[in-house]
């Protein structure tokens, strides 16, 4: 049996405390989402699923929620009919600027989103595009661009080329190629970069803080509710994202992660 020494138990306490830093605090906001009181302290009160009907009938907080569904939904699609395209045009053509239109497109991966928001907002207001849904949609899909850029690019990588070659030998052409041979070997980046897209949309608050208009998204309503502190409600709503976030990173992951070659 495999013994560890002082210094490896050391690190795998502190991995684990690390851990334990980042979700308990989660396991925290469930359990209060089913207790039985306004009060977000312990002891528990007792079960209920009261706060869960509250948000449901919670017409603002509904909307909102519309709202970051819709924003979502069109910046992940944006995000992955651009982005499929460009890996496309990365992975089979050279021209001028190749790498540094590489470069800018993944970019904004490593920007604080802040500093994104500020810029997307003065960039707006010179071309004349108002704060509004439109705009955060546009926002969003600018910044997620290189997440399926990314994807799909390491895996259009890994797609023997030997099999592009022998499409047009056999008469195939460009698009029945691609129809048939590479989105095949990139469906599953695709859907799984568009369902981290997809999160990461939804979730996200500093670049939609600057480009949102009078309608708000979910982050920035329960943003705004905090100033009157923390009710069961945003506990009741936060425990559904938090699981369906969960689901959707699974699913990524999963469909992101190599599968073995038959």
């Amino acid at each position: 049996m495999l013994r560890l020494r002082w210094w490896q138990k050391g690190m795998v306490g502190v991995s684990l405390g690390v851990l334990a830093f980042l979700y308990l605090p989660i396991v925290i906001l469930v359990m209060f989402s089913f207790n039985d009181s306004k009060v977000t302290s312990f002891p528990l009160a007792g079960f209920t699923l009261h706060w869960y009907e509250a948000f449901l009938a919670n017409g603002q907080m509904l909307r909102a929620l519309a709202n970051s569904l819709w924003v979502a939904l069109f910046a992940t699609a944006l995000s992955v009919v651009i982005g499929v395209t460009a890996a496309l045009a990365l992975d089979r053509y050279d021209f001028p600027g190749k790498r540094l239109f590489q470069n800018v497109i993944l970019l904004p991966l490593s920007l604080p989103g802040i500093v994104t928001g500020i810029a997307m907002l003065n960039f707006y207001k010179q071309i004349g595009i108002p704060q509004s849904l439109t705009a955060v949609v546009i926002g969003h899909a600018t910044a997620l661009l290189g997440v399926v850029v990314s994807q799909v690019m390491a895996r259009l990588a890994k797609i023997n080329r030997r099999q592009f070659e022998a499409s047009a030998d056999l008469g195939a052409t460009p698009f029945e190629t691609f129809r048939h041979v590479t989105l095949p070997g990139i469906r599953s980046a695709i859907l799984g970069s568009a369902l981290l897209c997809f999160t990461l949309s939804f979730d996200e608050i500093p670049v939609t803080y600057f480009l949102t208009g009078r309608e708000v998204t979910l982050p920035i309503y329960i943003y705004s509710t905090l100033r009157r502190g923390i009710t069961p409600e945003i506990n009741a709503i936060g425990t559904v994202i938090v699981a369906v976030s969960f689901v959707l990173i699974v699913l990524s992951v999963t469909l992101l992660r190599d599968r073995d070659q038959s």
